[in-house]
C-alpha cells in the first residue's frame, strides 16, 4: 500500500508545489504517493507561481504541470501525512479536522528542521525571486528528512 503525502500552503502555487516536487524526486513513487493543495482557493487550477517554477527548474526539478487546488475534509481520508507550511495553514486544517486521529496527521513541515518551535516557511509571494531561493533551501532540508522517514518505514 502506498504511502500518501500531501503539502499544504495558502495558495498551493509557491511552497506547497516545491515541497511536493521537492519530496517526489527524493522517493521511490512506486510507494509513495505527493500532492499538494492550499486551504485557499485563490488559484484553483493554476500553475505555480514562474519564481517557484524557476527555482525548482534551476535544481533539475519540474514543478510545471502542477494545478492548484484547495484542501478538503475529504483529504483527511485520502492522505496519511499532511504538512503545512505555517501556523496559519495549520489552523486552517487543523479546523476541518473531525477527530484527534485526522488531527495527528497534520504538522509544520519545518517541525522536521526545527521541532516544536513551530517555526513557518515564510510566504515569498510578495518579495522577488531570493524569497523563493531560501524556501527551496529550507523546503530542500526538510524533505529530506521526510524522504529518510519514508524510506525507514517501508
Amino acid at each position: 500500500m502506498k504511502t500518501k503525502v500531501l503539502m499544504v500552503c495558502l495558495g498551493n502555487i509557491c511552497r506547497s508545489p516545491l515541497a511536493e516536487g521537492l519530496l517526489k524526486s527524493k522517493v521511490n513513487l512506486q510507494n509513495v504517493t505527493v500532492d499538494s493543495a492550499g486551504t485557499g482557493n485563490y488559484h484553483v487550477g493554476d500553475t505555480p507561481d514562474p519564481r517557484s517554477i524557476a527555482v525548482a527548474q534551476k535544481k533539475g526539478i519540474d514543478i510545471s504541470a502542477q494545478r492548484g487546488r484547495q484542501f478538503t475534509q475529504k483529504d483527511f481520508q485520502e492522505f496519511d501525512f499532511i504538512y503545512v507550511m505555517d501556523n496559519s495553514n495549520y489552523r486552517n486544517v487543523i479546523e476541518l479536522a473531525s477527530n484527534e486521529e485526522e488531527k495527528k496527521k497534520v504538522s509544520l513541515i519545518l517541525d522536521k528542521i526545527f521541532p516544536n518551535e513551530e517555526a513557518s516557511v515564510p510566504d515569498p509571494y510578495t518579495g522577488g525571486y531570493h524569497g523563493f531561493e531560501n524556501v527551496y533551501h529550507m523546503l530542500d532540508e526538510a524533505t529530506d528528512i521526510i524522504a529518510k522517514e519514508l524510506e525507514l518505514a517501508e
